[in-house]
């Protein structure tokens, strides 16, 4: 199942992706929903991120082939940083590069969504506790990465995580193709098997660390390939199983 958020005539509300279709639920995806009985088309409705977490928890360097190219040791365990949920924005918006000299990369990742309230989850229980899988563009400032040392600022500017186009419930997330288009031109083609961690591993250490709250995301790491962007570029990333994610740069 395919669950969007999306705006009809200054209404939001989650809806059921079917085909080129969309039926609209009542309440949230975390309050037992129902269906309204309405349907649009996808091309009469503005797709949004598909949720609002309260905890955006980011993994580092979790694919082999991206260590090797970053020149750092495999890591021996998750790598985590937080970013701003703030930062997070949906289909076709753009998004803001913050200055125009620095080097500003694209960063295909797929995402896990959080569907109950867990803590120390163990990787046998994990899929009992996400509700999906989405695709996610981690953008990333590399000049203030070098500079702090560390992640957040570099990674959390309002518009720098992309994330859509909807929620996947039913995907084996270890073994999907994963791909990056810049400007129409492939940049990034790898497959979730080359993760460091599995997505079972990732969400069991994460709970181990904190309490995860439904719609929280993880993003896991991305693969080989990553480049620089630039004004008037469009990112499009696709995951097998899941869509197309598209985004204008400015």
């Amino acid at each position: 199942m395919k669950f969007a958020r999306f705006s009809k005539d200054a209404r939001v509300a989650f809806g059921v992706v079917e085909g080129e279709t969309i039926k609209a639920l009542h309440g949230g995806l975390f309050d037992a929903p129902s269906y309204t009985g309405e349907e649009f088309a996808l091309e009469d409705v503005t797709l949004l991120a598909p949720v609002e977490p309260r905890k955006l928890v980011c993994v580092g360097l979790n694919y082999r082939l991206h260590a090797e190219e970053s020149g750092v040791p495999v890591p021996e365990e998750p790598m985590l940083f937080m970013c701003s949920p703030q930062a997070i924005i949906g289909p076709d918006e753009p998004i803001e590069l913050d200055n125009e000299h620095d080097r500003i990369d694209f960063e295909a990742e797929i995402a896990i969504v959080v569907g109950r309230q867990c803590r120390s989850v163990t990787g046998a229980q994990a899929r009992d506790h996400i509700l999906g899988y989405t695709c996610a563009n981690d953008v990333s400032n590399r000049n203030l990465q070098r500079k702090d040392g560390q992640f957040t600022r570099a990674k959390s500017f309002d518009t720098y995580k992309p994330l859509g186009p909807w929620i996947e419930t039913e995907l084996n997330p270890d073994d999907v193709a994963i791909r990056l288009w810049q400007n129409g031109e492939l940049r990034q083609s790898s497959n979730t098997n080359d993760m460091i961690f599995p997505i079972s591993r990732i969400f069991e250490f994460v709970s181990g660390i904190m309490t995860l709250m439904p719609g929280d995301v993880i993003i896991t790491g991305t693969p080989s390939g990553v480049g620089p962007m630039k004004k008037g570029d469009r990112i499009e990333i696709e995951i097998e199983g899941i869509g197309r994610l598209a985004n204008p740069v400015r």
